[in-house]
């Protein structure tokens, strides 16, 4: 090769290199970040940091570094300024940082000079996710930048939030309710408890029906041969004989006293002699009625008398289920023998204690609600009876409600709670209960703004199991996330979101 051609290769090859450094270095972000003035910086993931950890802003040599500071006390802005790499006295620095939040609120920090840094003259609210613009002044010139902070914040399609169940609600003024919880039980409506007893003696020939069973009003439940009974029958039929008979010979005399034949004496004892025997009818069909004889019967009776004297039907008082039976085939019983319980079970008492101090608050007539957790549901139902003695073990006084239970969820032993409505108050804005969260140990909604959602921390005060007062951290007409919130939170712990500072 000869000193010309080497020379030429020499001359290419240093061109290539050259034109390489020349591309690389144009594409190579600086060291310190630097950025146009007025222009977006890098995202936070690629952010250049300062010495102090803080995120740094580069205009030429000039440089902020920007640090939220919260060791020991509330959040605040930390600001250092660098001149080509060195710290500058921070009283020659003007300083501004606007922080744009989704909703359109705009924090203004200003700045003064507190040590070897900048310090913010408020507090830096959580969440620390913003936009921020910063603008700086030192020896007259002007410095600005614009850049990102995003935390706690999670973006849905519509199509999504639908999918996870989460419901939307608006932050708004309630009535809240003040409730005193107590214990109780289901006991049955004992206004609609029957013992059903015969009401004369005899022989069980039929028992038509068993525990458990639901019956109809007026349906046999069993059939006794009582010979009570026969003897009841016969006398209404020997009754309606001697009337009848009473009721001729009267008439008889009656006629013969008006055409002067008989005596008025005689007349006179004809006519005692029928009312004692309309007495002793009317009395013989009484005490049929008393037995539970229908009336149709008894009307047979006196007619077409009856071949099955001695047979009783034991019927159902109302539509109901048997509760408790003590009836056998064959089994002798009195009238005083209960051979069934039957009760409604449509409705059920929910019977609970109110403590002495509480018992000032409530009264007949509030509105209450009944909750089984065993169950899994709350109805609400009214208080009907606020006992007037206390219990001498319990120390409290009885209270009672009646629950609807035509879906038989509420059996008589259930455990309930039942929650009186002590008070009502009025509270400028509440939240659901089901839509606060715990984020960072802070109680937290997610506030939506279109697709985004965002954690907001919250103030709050009472609560009535339903709403939740909301004192600070969240302006009413603000939509949240009401329910099925905690899938936000699952996004936020599964991005393992940073505390950006």
């Amino acid at each position: 090769m000869t000193l010309k051609t080497a020379s030429a290769i020499a001359m290419v090859l240093l061109g290539s290199a050259a034109g390489a450094w020349w591309v690389l270095s144009s594409n190579k972000p600086s060291a310190s970040g630097s950025a146009a003035p007025g222009a977006a910086e890098p995202e936070a993931a690629e952010a250049p940091k300062g010495r102090h950890g803080g995120r740094l802003l580069s205009d030429g040599s000039f440089q902020l570094e920007v640090t939220i500071y919260e060791r020991g006390v509330p959040p605040q802005f930390r600001v250092y300024a660098y001149e080509g790499g060195r710290p500058v006295d921070p009283s020659e620095v003007q300083l501004t940082i606007e922080l744009h939040r989704l909703g359109g609120r705009v924090d203004v920090v200003r700045f003064r000079t507190e040590a070897d840094y900048l310090r913010g003259d408020r507090t830096v609210d959580e969440p620390h996710s913003f936009d921020l613009k910063v603008a700086a002044q030192r020896r007259g010139r002007a410095h600005r930048w614009e850049y990102s902070q995003i935390e706690g914040r999670v973006e849905l399609a519509p199509e999504s939030i639908t999918s996870s169940g989460i419901v939307v609600e608006t932050a708004r003024p309630v009535r809240m309710k003040q409730v005193l919880e107590v214990p109780g039980e289901v006991v049955l409506n004992a206004d609609r408890v029957v013992h059903v007893v015969p009401r004369l003696s005899g022989v069980l020939i039929e028992v038509r029906h068993n525990q458990g069973a639901r019956v109809r009003k007026g349906e046999v439940l069993a059939v006794i041969d009582s010979r009570e009974l026969a003897d009841a029958k016969r006398e209404v039929i020997e009754a309606t004989h001697r009337v009848e008979f009473a009721r001729i010979a009267f008439e008889r005399e009656e006629m013969l006293w008006k055409k002067k034949i008989s005596s008025e004496e005689e007349y006179l004892a004809k006519r005692h002699a029928f009312e004692e025997a309309r007495i002793a009818h009317q009395s013989a069909r009484q005490q049929l009625r008393i037995l539970g004889v229908p009336a149709a019967e008894i009307e047979r009776l006196a007619t077409n008398g009856s071949d099955r004297v001695g047979r009783y039907e034991l019927r159902a008082p109302f539509n109901g289920t048997i509760i408790e039976k003590d009836a056998a085939l064959g089994e002798a019983v009195k009238g005083d023998q209960v051979l069934f319980v039957v009760a409604d079970l449509s409705t059920v008492w929910a019977e609970a204690a109110v403590p002495p101090l509480n018992q000032g608050s409530v009264r007949v007539g509030q509105k209450v609600a009944v909750r089984s957790d065993a169950v899994g549901v709350e109805v609400p139902a009214t208080l009907t009876y606020l006992g007037p003695l206390i219990g001498e073990e319990t120390r409290a006084a009885k209270a009672r409600v009646v629950v609807d239970n035509r879906d038989g969820r509420w059996r008589p032993g259930l455990f309930v709670a039942v929650k009186v409505v002590t008070e009502e108050v009025p509270v400028p804005v509440a939240v659901k209960a089901s839509g606060i969260q715990k984020w960072r140990d802070k109680d937290v909604v997610f506030a939506q703004f279109g697709k985004a959602f965002e954690v907001r921390p919250v103030e709050l005060r009472r609560s009535d199991g339903e709403w939740v007062e909301v004192v600070a951290g969240l302006e009413a007409g603000q939509q949240y996330a009401a329910e099925n919130s905690f899938v936000l939170k699952a996004d936020l712990e599964k991005a393992g979101a940073t505390h950006e500072h």
